[in-house]
């Protein structure tokens, strides 16, 4: 188990797990210590990786009472350990007594276990995803063929996203297949700066990032006056043009031309100079932020997947960027929609189950198709997302979050009956509540204080900002709930649209 923010060191180590003929779980370092401790006892890991002292006193308490963990290793230097159990990375970097490794010598086969990445379960509990050498390998296969048509021989990556993130951990083995430069990023603060200062190639990111970035370049245009305000609405008029490969007039060619040296030039000069292309996934690119990044020359190429496909489905190419689709599927990726319009994905991409949960993965895996969870359908070769069948929430980080294990936590609560949690490409989580009968009057800062309690037990992510109250029930007979006792989400969400929409003003 790899606890640890990003930092060589997490490259090194997952290298070294899989070229031992191991298993890497890699572990959020957002989560708390209940999450540890479930994952923990789910995968019984019998070496856990730790980064630094933070680290550490979340997993302290728990490492007593497994036996089989045998081994921690630290990164950092870390006073308070028994010198049996523990040992620092740069001890082992000291070892001089060592034999090279054979590579033709190694027993791995595509087939065999890689890493087990742990998604939020719709129940509650997160699952287990198995991914194989081969399904990691697929998706370096097809990002290859992508990014061979502009990269140079050695580009330069820029990581920020969590290597926990599935997208993220194949990222890496897709820029050692390249052979290229990776930079660390220091903090999602310095993130543009760091762009600056290590000029990379390539850079994917998470929708968040990208919505961020449309509302800061489009604050900074609403300030232009006079000419400069000319050029960048041309700017974007033209690129949009282009973008959905309109001709050109030839005064239109002249005008595009000036805007490509006085405006798009500028605009990536911001981010280093050389960069080629954003990548996004992780969750839905809004339409007219993809639009938009490309018509000012931030090329932002979309694909889709998710954990249990390695992740990659699909992508747009640089050469053909529809940015209202996430692009063909990989090769060797067999993609279908099925009759109530659910994407079913084959291929060897796809997990070879849930770790310890064969009841979960026969619910998604028949026949070798994984049900998405996702509604598409195809424009010609390219993949469109219209909606999604699972309870997931993802944020606009590319997060997955069960909504139904937040919603469980609060209605342990004396005070609430019922609750839905919202927040699907939102910035933070909200709640709509319906209050017991026996506290009805009571005052939203008591329900507040009740709140804040039941935050200390979730991640960072998952904490609730802002609820909302209301009078009735969610019954089988005002079709809110399904005679199973679910929630009906889609309608309890379209009732209460306004209101959920409103607490994130």
């Amino acid at each position: 188990m790899l606890i640890s923010e990003n930092r060589p060191e997490w490259m090194i180590s997952d290298l070294s797990i899989m070229l031992s003929e191991g298993i890497t779980v890699p572990a959020y370092t957002t989560y708390v210590e209940r999450d540890y401790e479930y994952i923990i006892d789910d995968c019984t890991p019998t070496v856990l990786i730790i980064s630094n002292k933070t680290q550490y006193l979340k997993v302290k308490n728990i490492i007593p009472k497994k036996k089989f963990i045998k081994k921690i290793i630290f990164f950092d230097v870390i006073e308070e350990f028994d010198q049996e159990l523990h040992v620092s990375i740069n001890q082992i970097f000291a070892n001089k007594n060592f034999n090279s490794l054979n590579f033709s010598e190694l027993k791995i086969q595509r087939k065999d276990i890689a890493c087990i990445i742990y998604t939020s379960g719709t129940q509650g509990n997160p699952k287990g995803v198995v991914l194989s050498h081969g399904g990691i390998l697929n998706n370096c296969e097809g990002a290859l063929g992508l990014l061979k048509e502009f990269v140079s021989k050695k580009p330069k990556f820029l990581t920020w996203l969590p290597l926990s993130h599935s997208y993220e951990h194949t990222v890496q083995f897709v820029q050692i297949v390249v052979g290229a430069q990776v930079f660390y990023a220091e903090s999602i603060e310095k993130l543009i700066k760091n762009m600056e200062n290590c000029s990379p190639e390539i850079m994917t990111a998470v929708p968040r990032f990208y919505q961020n970035l449309h509302q800061k370049i489009n604050t900074n245009f609403s300030k232009a006056t006079g000419i400069k305000k000319f050029l960048i609405n041309q700017t974007i008029k033209l690129g949009n043009k282009k973008l959905n490969r309109v001709q050109f007039s030839l005064i239109e060619s002249l005008i595009n031309f000036v805007c490509d040296l006085l405006v798009r030039k500028k605009i990536k000069e911001q981010f280093g100079g050389n960069l080629k292309a954003f990548i996004s996934g992780g969750g839905a690119l809004d339409k007219e932020v993809g639009c938009f990044l490309n018509a000012i020359g931030l090329p932002t190429l979309q694909g889709y997947g998710l954990t249990e496909t390695s992740p990659v489905v699909s992508c747009n190419s640089i050469n053909e960027i529809r940015v209202e689709t996430v692009g063909k599927p990989f090769r060797g990726n067999l993609v279908k929609i099925a009759n109530d319009g659910e994407i079913l994905v084959k291929g060897e991409n796809v997990m070879l189950g849930y770790w310890n949960n064969e009841e979960e993965t026969n619910k998604v895996l028949k026949n070798g198709w994984l049900s998405t969870g996702d509604i598409g359908e195809f424009d010609g070769e390219f993949l469109k997302i219209t909606d999604r069948k699972k309870d997931i929430i993802i944020t606009p980080g590319g997060d997955n979050i069960s909504p139904i294990k937040i919603e469980s936590d609060l209605n342990k609560s004396n005070y609430i009956e019922q609750s839905l949690v919202y927040g699907d490409n939102k910035p933070y989580l909200v709640c709509l509540i319906v209050l017991s009968s026996e506290y009805k009057n009571i005052k939203n800062e008591e329900i507040k204080i009740e709140i804040e309690k039941i935050n200390k037990n979730l991640s960072k992510i998952e904490k609730i900002k802002k609820f909302f109250v209301i009078k009735n029930q969610f019954t089988i007979e005002n079709n809110m709930m399904t005679p199973t006792l679910k929630l009906k989400r889609y309608k309890i969400i379209k009732t209460y649209q306004n209101e959920l929409e409103k607490l994130f003003n």
